[in-house]
């Protein structure tokens, strides 16, 4: 299985200059709940479904680097370039799957979305080759169907030629809502969950030689635009060292979970702290979860989504309550905190860090309960606009880092 809207950085060595990078601002949005049911309900969906860099023949090896567009803190894009000449597409950077695809022209006409997607037409490129196979992916809201095909795909300075990718013909209206701020999806996994087991574009920028270090990393903003890097990692954007985990397989972007801490937060008084509060504080544990064993880390998924029961369990302890697809809780009640340990290390997240929305004295939490997750937990935007994480995929494992972010006002009562 895998889940769309997911996202994505390595050390760059010090002969890389910064201006080899390429950047995609992210736009700060107002939401509403609706808003944010509607667009977080789509990183749910699931779909059906020993690389060493080499030189390139200039003898350099390349960086790029996309900014990404931010909505609603739920969905992350950024812009590659397809045919010749070139026809920009918005697309999700979405590590919970392998394909590329993007939207037809006359796939969007008869959805009558011409106006607000992008889409690729392709008689216009004259370096497009189609190929009579169908593609077929499934999603929560329903299938996305069309044909593959090959033509030249520029990712930043990055570029590929006969990159074979699939071009969606039907079910389109099914997949964007109001607020999709995306056209197509490019996926990250490995390529054992490759629809088609068509090569995936890390292995193809990875065989070209095109990359300074087979590894991409993401820094997702909070309210602000992000950033995905291939082939290194931007230090301005996290602090200290990675901390790294291996992969359980080469699928997803899968590693072992220890165990889950749930608990609510202090200050060095021991006083508890309200739920919108940004002040310094330490956990106090109330409950321990140590029945799922693992977690998929997924740039494409808005919020953090466990087994039905498990959550439930969770929301109890935490006085979170459903309304819509959402838990919420009193911005004015304790401060909330919950951490994953992976490789022995916990990450926390926490007060306002779980909060996607305020609405009067209710806040909503990204907190998500699902029957498909099944015994495992997905790690989506709320954990990666926490901390910075690294997608060694030469290696196989996942590195982490705490994410540099712009301090954030006090917000008085």
């Amino acid at each position: 299985m895998a889940f769309i809207m997911r996202f994505l950085l390595l050390l760059l060595g010090p002969h890389v200059a910064w201006s080899e990078f390429f950047r995609i601002a992210l736009k700060k949005e107002n939401r509403s709940y609706q808003d944010l049911d509607r667009s977080a309900h789509m990183n749910f969906a699931p779909a059906v479904t020993e690389l060493a860099a080499q030189p390139t023949e200039s003898g350099k090896a390349g960086v790029a680097s996309i900014e990404l567009a931010n909505t609603y803190n739920t969905q992350y894009s950024g812009e590659i370039a397809v045919g010749a000449p070139p026809q920009k597409i918005r697309v999700v950077f979405d590590t919970g799957s392998a394909n590329l695809w993007v939207p037809s022209g006359r796939s969007l006409y008869q959805a009558d979305l011409l106006s607000t997607h992008q889409s690729f037409f392709s008689r216009r490129s004259t370096t497009f080759e189609e190929y009579n196979e169908e593609f077929k992916i499934m999603y929560g809201s329903g299938p996305v169907t069309g044909w593959y095909c090959s033509d030249t795909v520029q990712i930043g300075d990055l570029e590929l030629q006969d990159f074979t990718f699939a071009l969606v013909e039907r079910g389109l209206g099914s997949i964007y809502t109001q607020s999709s701020n995306f056209d197509g999806i490019l996926g990250l996994g490995f390529g054992s969950i490759s629809v088609g087991q068509v090569p995936t574009v890390m292995k193809a920028l990875n065989a070209s030689g095109k990359l300074q270090e087979p590894v991409f990393g993401f820094y997702l903003g909070d309210d602000e635009e992000g950033q995905l890097v291939l082939g290194g990692t931007d230090p301005a954007h996290y602090v200290g060292d990675f901390s790294y985990v291996p992969v359980v397989s080469a699928a997803f972007w899968q590693v072992a979970l220890d165990q889950i801490k749930v608990g609510f937060m202090y200050d060095e008084d021991q006083v508890q702290v309200h739920a919108m509060s940004t002040m310094a504080t330490v956990a106090d544990w109330t409950m321990t979860l140590s029945v799922s064993k693992s977690a998929i880390v997924d740039s494409g998924t808005s919020l953090l989504v466990g087994p039905e029961a498990q959550v439930e369990a969770m929301a109890a302890i935490l006085g979170a309550q459903k309304v819509r697809n959402l838990y919420v809780i009193d911005c004015w009640g304790p401060a909330v905190s919950i951490a994953f340990t992976l490789g022995g290390k916990d990450y926390a997240i926490s007060g306002p860090e779980l909060i996607l929305q305020q609405s009067g004295d209710l806040c909503a939490i990204g907190l998500h309960a699902s029957q498909s997750a099944e015994n495992h937990w997905i790690l989506g935007d709320v954990f990666m606009r926490k901390f910075y994480v690294e997608f060694d995929w030469g290696k196989q494992r996942v590195g982490f880092a705490q994410a540099e972010v712009p301090a954030k006002p006090e917000n008085l009562v």
